[in-house]
């Protein structure tokens, strides 16, 4: 077989593997439960933050405790590490449990997050860590954040199903 041939079988095989994946994609998607958007509103009940490497740019530990109300309606407490430079920008990763409501839905649920807080503003995503769910929450998946003035309250979203 010529080079010519090889090459037009593998580009041939190619294009049939891609249509196929995209099509088995499509039916996959469709026979995924639906996922659901909650929205919340989120406050900052009390916070604690320790430094624990005080050279530039810092390490520090903060522990939070938040309210949520809205589609999402409880409290967690929050673990957090922030690397703070001295220009005020500070990065963080943060495990939190949740304990309350999504819905008519009671329980417990972990999140992992990440977030960025700059000009006194906090981003993040987060997820929700995969058999954390307890009680009626128990299967729950998501993917989310929030946003808001750091410390002060953020508005935050969840899109979750259960599996």
């Amino acid at each position: 077989m010529s080079r010519r041939t090889v090459a037009s079988l593998t580009i041939f095989c190619l294009a049939t593997w891609l249509a196929a994946s995209a099509q088995s994609e499509k039916e996959t998607v469709h026979m995924n439960p639906a996922h659901a958007r909650a929205k919340t509103k989120i406050t900052v009940q009390s916070s604690e933050a320790k430094p624990y490497e005080i050279t530039s740019p810092k390490l520090v530990e903060i522990h939070i405790s938040e309210k949520f109300l809205g589609d999402i309606d409880g409290e967690s407490s929050v673990r957090a590490l922030q690397v703070q430079r001295d220009d005020k920008f500070a990065s963080m990763v943060s495990m939190q449990r949740f304990i309350g409501e999504i819905g008519e839905r009671h329980g417990t649920f972990v999140l992992q997050g990440k977030e960025t807080v700059e000009n006194g503003k906090i981003k993040a995503t987060w997820f929700v860590v995969p058999g954390s769910g307890t009680g009626s929450l128990s299967g729950l998946r998501g993917e989310g954040g929030f946003e808001g003035d750091f410390g002060k309250g953020s508005d935050g979203w969840l899109e979750y199903w259960f599996q």
